[in-house]
């Protein structure tokens, strides 16, 4: 995830509120310029905003106001430290098991497509893991690069090197393609990779660029590998929830869910977009630090079927835990 340079023009909790009004507190850990809050939440204010008559309302606490960092996000939104709280599913993924499996590789090409193929079997196979809270978006960005001081375009170039998964449920398939996977924060890549304490990180493709700044540190910026995720959220608390009006309701829930997700996941996809133009420019002009590479199609079906060999070792891992139809999750998200 990155800052975008771009804010907001609405202001959170400015709005004119009428007697009836609700003012919803906000928690996220990313900064207010981050394009979770300046396109996807900002869409959501808006909506509700409008069909309440300026009736519902959100008061945002960004960067940690509320408290710092995204493993406790979930947890304050049922404890209703925050009315609506945003954090990342996998920092917490024994809370989330089967919705973990829809950061596997498989046949969703970007974040936009992945969340779509989450939502269409959500209800039958992973709303149970999210019954604490009320839902109000859950989208995948996509982690379409591996940002490396190695070149890992081949199956041979993987082998036996050191890469951080997008999150450790990844592991397995990642050995399976023959690397080593080392667990680490997204804010460690750039140190790690400097000092050579690792070979690469799966990142998601606009880290290669400010604030994040990845190809000061790196040789290579390399796509087309099977791509994984990693699902964020926004969820709000159940009690504060229930304890608004059945107009207000109505109104969440209108926007909530597919709608939400879908703006959810789109703003990390143009994060994206915006990178690879600044990609392009950087090329034209000779100025970008890496090389830039596309994996042919022969060698990501070679990855591809390695990492298949993870897989099984995935299920038994998870008929362990208590899931016996890992399984058919993953193949009902793979359709």
């Amino acid at each position: 995830m990155r800052k975008l340079a771009a804010t907001t023009a609405l202001v959170f909790g400015l709005i004119a509120q009428p007697s009836t009004a609700e003012e919803l507190s906000v928690a996220t850990f990313v900064p207010p310029n981050h394009e979770s809050v300046t396109v996807a939440l900002a869409w959501f204010e808006k909506e509700i905003a409008e069909r309440s008559g300026g009736e519902l309302t959100l008061k945002l606490y960004p960067a940690g106001q509320l408290g710092a960092g995204p493993a406790q996000q979930y947890k304050r939104a049922v404890e209703g430290v925050a009315d609506i709280t945003f954090g990342i599913a996998s920092i917490t993924p024994t809370l989330f098991p089967k919705t973990m499996l829809a950061i596997l590789p498989g046949t969703a090409v970007d974040g936009p497509d992945s969340t779509e193929r989450m939502w269409r079997v959500f209800d039958d196979y992973m709303a149970d893991e999210w019954s604490a809270v009320k839902v109000l978006a859950i989208g995948n960005p996509a982690g379409g690069m591996i940002i490396s001081t190695k070149d890992v375009s081949t199956i041979e170039g993987m082998k036996g090197a050191k890469i951080v998964p997008w999150a450790a449920i990844t592991t397995p398939v990642m050995q399976g393609m023959g690397a080593v996977p080392v667990q680490l924060d997204p804010t460690e890549h750039y140190t790690a990779l400097s000092t050579g304490t690792i070979d690469g990180a799966i990142s998601s493709i606009n880290n290669i660029m400010p604030p994040w700044n990845l190809d000061e540190v790196a040789d290579y910026a390399i796509v087309n590998t099977p791509a994984t995720f990693n699902p964020v959220f926004y969820v709000m608390n159940k009690e504060r929830y229930n304890g608004l009006s059945e107009k207000h309701r109505a109104i969440i829930d209108e926007v909530s869910g597919i709608e939400f997700s879908r703006k959810l996941a789109g703003a990390f996809h143009e994060a994206d977009e915006i990178a690879l133009k600044w990609k392009d420019e950087k090329i034209a002009a000779g100025e970008l630090n890496v090389e830039w590479i596309v994996v042919s199609d022969e060698e990501r079906a070679k990855m591809e079927k390695a990492a298949e060999d993870g897989m099984a070792e995935i299920y038994v891992n998870y008929a362990e835990r208590g899931v016996s139809n890992a399984q058919e999750i993953y193949e009902a998200l793979n359709k």
